[in-house]
């Protein structure tokens, strides 16, 4: 057998034979001790046949190896032991404690961020029995906002020292990392057993813009339950974006009833539609004297600006209260 490539493709067995004489005597000669008999003679028959083999026939047979090691080896990565064992010896115990510490803060982090997906309180509940330090490093490899729900639905009490051993790391250890990973998996483990979140509010609020007849009393019956609540209810009732679906009428009494300065802010950040519906009720000179006032009064936190709006919509539900105006709540199909 001068040549394999002279015969078509590279049978299994010719195969094996290119790898075992690629890999030196000493190698091959482990492999040839761990076959039978018969394989054995195949194999090195094909061998001592072999000459002239050419590099792209070598190259298949070694990269159709190597596919089927992957596929069929197990092996998936080194433990965090192997890897503080073998970095060790090679590196010294400082350094591979230090590349440990890098890829182990790495590995976490996609872990962690599958769990953004949970509410806020559910991870609250799963970590509100860990110590405080264990609190903080999970809550440093959240995103600050979601971090930042989190922490507000743990205990009251608790929280200025959570804070505080998030803004003291730095680094954090191996054995902490390890302890983070177990409550990380844990967490994953009963991610699909999590509640459902609902808006209970809104969608309360939504159901009484929708009712055919009296909203007021059905607000008022509420009222006599739960003012508190009725009171949220109320509020996302008049939901800023209702602006964007009034007639221009109400909206011009609206204008009259809330000062610029007050719009100047509350329109800041403000979806296209209720900008534009805001804009087209004023007078043009004023619209322009407006935008101006924008400009003017740069940017604005938004907490201000969801505060302004909240006032805004205040005054708009006196006027509705009053009789002066009517809003569509919804946004209502409409026929031609």
């Amino acid at each position: 057998m001068a040549n394999p490539q002279e015969y078509g493709e590279l049978s299994p067995v010719e195969q094996a034979a290119i790898v075992l004489l690629s890999i030196g005597e000493e190698p091959a000669a482990a492999v040839l001790r761990c076959l039978t008999r018969e394989e054995l003679l195949d194999v090195t028959q094909v061998m001592s046949r072999m000459s002239g083999i050419k590099v792209d026939s070598v190259k298949t047979a070694l990269q159709e190896f190597f596919d089927d090691y992957r596929q069929q080896s197990g092996v998936h990565g080194a433990s965090r032991s192997y890897l503080q064992r073998s970095l060790g010896l090679a590196l010294g115990g400082d350094i591979a404690n230090s590349v440990l510490k890098s890829i182990y803060g790495d590995a976490i982090r996609p872990k962690m961020a599958r769990l953004q997906w949970a509410s806020p309180r559910w991870l609250a509940e799963h970590i509100v029995h860990e110590h405080v330090r264990m609190q903080a490093v999970f809550l440093a490899f959240l995103p600050p906002a979601l971090a930042g729900d989190v922490i507000a639905a743990l205990p009251a009490e608790g929280r200025d020292l959570v804070l505080l051993n998030v803004a003291r790391l730095s680094e954090v250890d191996a054995e902490l990392l390890g302890e983070l990973e177990e409550l990380v998996e844990r967490c994953l483990a009963g991610l699909g057993r999590q509640s459902a979140s609902v808006e209970g509010v809104r969608q309360a609020a939504e159901i009484i813009n929708r009712l055919p007849r009296d909203r007021q009393q059905m607000v008022e019956l509420l009222r006599a339950h739960d003012a508190d609540v009725v009171s949220e209810i109320e509020v996302s009732m008049y939901d800023f974006f209702l602006l964007s679906r009034q007639p221009e009428a109400a909206l011009t009494r609206i204008l009259e009833e809330v000062p610029l300065e007050l719009w100047a802010i509350a329109l800041k950040g403000a979806e296209a539609p209720v900008r534009d519906a805001i804009l087209t009720a004023m007078p043009r000179r004023q619209a322009q004297s407006f935008e101006e006032l924008i400009r003017r009064s740069g940017p604005v936190p938004m907490s201000r600006v969801e505060q302004a709006r909240v006032e805004v919509m205040a005054r708009v539900k006196a006027l509705v209260d009053a009789g002066e105006i009517q809003v569509q709540l919804f946004a209502e199909a409409t026929v031609e």
